[in-house]
């Protein structure tokens, strides 16, 4: 027997109540069909800019400029996972110094974690969750003197992993207790997968969202269409983040997401954080094939004839 067999997408289908209950509160409901273009941009009108994650100081700060100029490769923010509280007050002065002086974005991690603290969980095989957020009210507080320290020195964008962080630090700027053009960053450890949470994260003061490494084109695109703030996207992502290399999806990421962040780190590489001297060869190696990796995923750009950012 034929019977009509309607979309679950269809306001007036089987689901009709949850789609009224978010139509009602402006969320997405539904992840994008085809690949719809974004008309958002950057404020100076640019689709894309590239960021170079994990420069773990100064010197890795320095390869990455020294590679990039080989390479004739524009990028435009360097991001730190190793925190504000694991570098002297000398090497952040460097690094916002480095970042003035060549027009950069420097983003660093709010040191304090729980998956440094002295709970089990964050360590057990469910508890990756846990990783980055902060364990009871003392780690808030010592997570809010790591930003009031970093800004201080001159610090104006920092890697939030924790909810309730986030939330104080929007405030803070509401509030005049944070410059009001400072830059709060999600982390991939706080993983945004859908529209809802993408609003949330910027109800709550976020300026860029790192989305989750192994969304489709179609599931950023409802993000993109829920908020305006910038986007970041690994185009190819670390291990213990999925690993994803995605360099042929670069064209389609710029039209679906933009404003976006291209992210390059690097495959089969061993952790680096807390960064320090006893694997500083790692620490610039690695720095130096982010930035060979990220030449590869700007090529995807040229080649096409898509330079025009």
């Amino acid at each position: 027997m034929n019977r009509e067999w309607p979309s679950s997408r269809d306001p007036k289908g089987p689901m009709s109540k949850s789609i009224e209950l978010l139509n009602a509160q402006n969320i997405q409901f539904h992840d994008a069909d085809g690949l719809p273009e974004s008309a958002k941009r950057f404020p100076d009108g640019a689709r894309w800019k590239i960021e170079i994650p994990s420069v773990e100081g100064p010197a890795a700060f320095k390869v990455v400029l020294d590679e990039a100029k080989k390479r004739s490769l524009p990028f435009h923010r360097i991001s730190q996972g190793s925190g504000i509280m694991m570098q002297t007050d000398d090497e952040i002065l460097e690094m916002v110094a480095l970042g003035k002086a060549n027009n950069l974005e420097v983003c660093l991690f709010v040191g304090p974690r729980a998956s440094w603290d002295i709970g089990k969980q964050p360590l057990s095989s469910a508890g990756g969750v846990a990783s980055p957020t902060l364990r009871g009210s003392d780690q808030v507080r010592y997570a809010v003197e790591d930003v009031i320290h970093g800004a201080s020195l001159g610090i104006r964008s920092v890697l939030v992993g924790d909810l309730g962080l986030l939330k104080v630090l929007g405030e803070a700027k509401k509030r005049g207790d944070l410059p009001s053009d400072f830059i709060l960053k999600t982390s991939v450890a706080l993983p945004c997968t859908n529209a809802a949470t993408a609003q949330t994260l910027v109800d709550l003061g976020a300026s860029t969202l790192n989305l989750a490494t192994d969304l489709s084109l179609q599931q950023i695109a409802a993000i993109r269409a829920q908020v305006d703030v910038p986007v970041d996207v690994y185009v190819e992502g670390p291990d213990d983040f999925g690993g994803v290399v995605r360099h042929y999806e670069v064209p389609d990421l710029v039209r679906v997401a933009a404003p976006v962040y291209l992210k390059f780190t690097i495959r089969n590489s061993p952790g680096l954080y807390p960064a320090g001297g006893h694997i500083q060869g790692v620490i610039e190696s690695t720095a130096r094939e982010r930035v060979r990796r990220a030449s590869i995923g700007h090529s995807m750009l040229t080649r096409y004839g898509y330079e025009s950012r």
